[in-house]
């Protein structure tokens, strides 16, 4: 009777077993696989009150069976804006054979040595980081590579709201300042031919307009003044360099009335485009070798601001280095004799403006705002016999200049916004006023009721008529 029971429950097992592994049409998986792999798990991994957390536990068993499983459709990798400008940099640290066999023969480098500037800027807490320095010197031997340069130095970098600027000064290639004074020549404009209509003699002519608009001062020419160097403009080492173009007086004085963040966008309109006005913000700190100079301390350099010049052209008001008469054109031929002598009169009166001379003392500058327009100290004074003097410039934050026996070197890393004194705060509002006093004439009265109404409109009704009275007696006597 034990046998036949035990061999009905070995039946009823294998049909059970079996029925747990059926396949699921859906899955294409049975149960019993999947009870095993969770009893494996849950022995595993030890885990505590695992009847509470045996739904989830399942839920990773088979999330597991699916995470070695890849669809036929992959993600596109995204390449962050990091990666996209570390694959543009890769060209500044490769260099042709042609330009190594070129800079073999060539005895002067069209380049400063930069990491020495760095040096020197990091003595005086001035500077952008050795690895930035590092790619800025890369990406201006690629630009005098490229464009065929003279010489070109750092000039500065110039903080914006959606990106920056890293400016470079470079020297005109010879024969460019002639055909880009070509260029800068505007168009004869075409006179358009006279209407037979207008040469006859109208009965009543309209009145002529006397306005003479205001004439604006010539550029000047390329390699002089204001327009003595060429500037190029980029955003990060690598990408492609801008040249900016020739600046005019009339977007100088247009870039002294705006005061505005600069954006990084060299199309983006402020008054024009912001590749003029950034063109018009450079201040022309640029200088020239001196070989005779003789060296002077630099305890002398740090505490008298008489051993700093300026060394190149002030701008003047009108917007050139040098002044021109507006009201008198040199190509202008008069035929009336008349006309002339009052041009003439008229030039007479202009006053040339003048600006200072060159090499002026740094310590003949007016203050401003009852500050001085420059600050001097040394780098250190720890290690005094290797400091070196430092400028710091309180008209143009961010302006920096050291001096180190003959090395010296300036630099521009701000905002390209001058100093105009204290920020703007509005004025405190007037106390308030008075009360006006109170007095019987601004008194409000009662109403009268209507006894008294009546009684006013009758001694009224009396006045009128004694007037009436009175007017027909004299108009009697006079009858008489």
């Amino acid at each position: 009777m034990d046998n036949v029971l035990g061999r009905r429950d070995c039946r009823d097992a294998e049909v059970f077993k079996a029925f747990l592994m059926k396949d699921s049409t859906k899955s294409n998986r049975n149960l019993y696989e999947h009870l095993t792999q969770l009893l494996i798990k849950v022995i595993d991994e030890h885990t505590e009150n695992a009847v509470d957390v045996v739904e989830e536990m399942s839920c990773d068993v088979k999330r597991a069976l699916f995470s070695g499983i890849q669809g036929p459709l992959r993600e596109v990798p995204q390449v962050s804006s990091a990666e996209l400008l570390t694959e543009q940099q890769r060209i500044l640290f490769s260099q042709p054979e042609e330009v190594v066999a070129q800079e073999d023969e060539m005895g002067e480098t069209a380049l400063p040595n930069v990491s020495e500037i760095a040096f020197y800027l990091e003595q005086a807490e001035v500077g952008l980081g050795r690895e930035e320095m590092q790619r800025i010197f890369l990406a201006l031997k690629h630009l005098v590579d490229s464009e065929g340069l003279p010489r070109c130095r750092l000039w500065g970098k110039i903080l914006g709201i959606e990106s920056n600027y890293i400016v470079a000064e470079a020297e005109y290639r010879e024969g460019e300042e002639e055909q880009e004074s070509i260029e800068d020549q505007p168009a004869e404009e075409e006179k358009e031919p006279e209407n037979s209509e207008n040469e006859q003699v109208e009965a009543d002519p309209l009145p002529q307009s006397i306005y003479k608009p205001q004439l604006d001062a010539p550029k000047e020419a390329i390699g002089t003044g204001a327009n003595k160097f060429a500037y190029y403009v980029c955003k990060e080492p690598g990408l492609p360099w801008i040249k900016l173009p020739s600046v005019s007086p009339a977007q100088i004085n247009t870039a002294r009335q705006i005061r505005k963040f600069f954006t990084g966008n060299l199309e983006s309109p402020v008054g024009g485009e912001e590749e003029d006005d950034e063109e018009d913000e450079i201040p022309r700190d640029s200088f020239e070798v001196n070989p005779d100079f003789e060296e002077i301390p630099v305890s002398e350099m740090a505490e008298s601001l008489s051993t700093w010049v300026h060394h190149v052209q002030h701008i003047l008001q009108q917007g050139r280095c040098t002044w021109v008469n507006i009201a008198v054109k040199p190509d202008e031929e008069s035929n009336e004799d008349e006309e002339g002598d009052e041009n003439e009169e008229e030039s007479e009166e202009v006053e040339p403006e003048v600006g200072p001379a060159l090499l002026t003392p740094l310590s003949q500058d007016a203050e401003m705002f009852n500050t001085s327009p420059w600050s001097s100290k040394v780098s250190t004074i720890l290690t005094f016999q290797h400091a070196i003097a430092v400028l710091r410039s309180n008209l143009w934050p961010g302006a920096f200049a050291y001096a180190c026996g003959k090395k010296f070197e300036n630099i521009y890393i701000g905002l390209g916004l001058k100093y105009v004194g204290e920020v703007y705060s509005p004025p405190i509002p007037p106390p308030p006023l008075m009360e006006y006093q109170n007095g019987p004439e601004i008194t409000e009265g009662l109403d009268p009721t209507p006894e008294e109404e009546q009684a006013l409109k009758e001694d009224l009704e009396e006045q009128q008529a004694a007037l009436e009275e009175a007017e027909a007696s004299e108009d009697d006597e006079d009858e008489d």
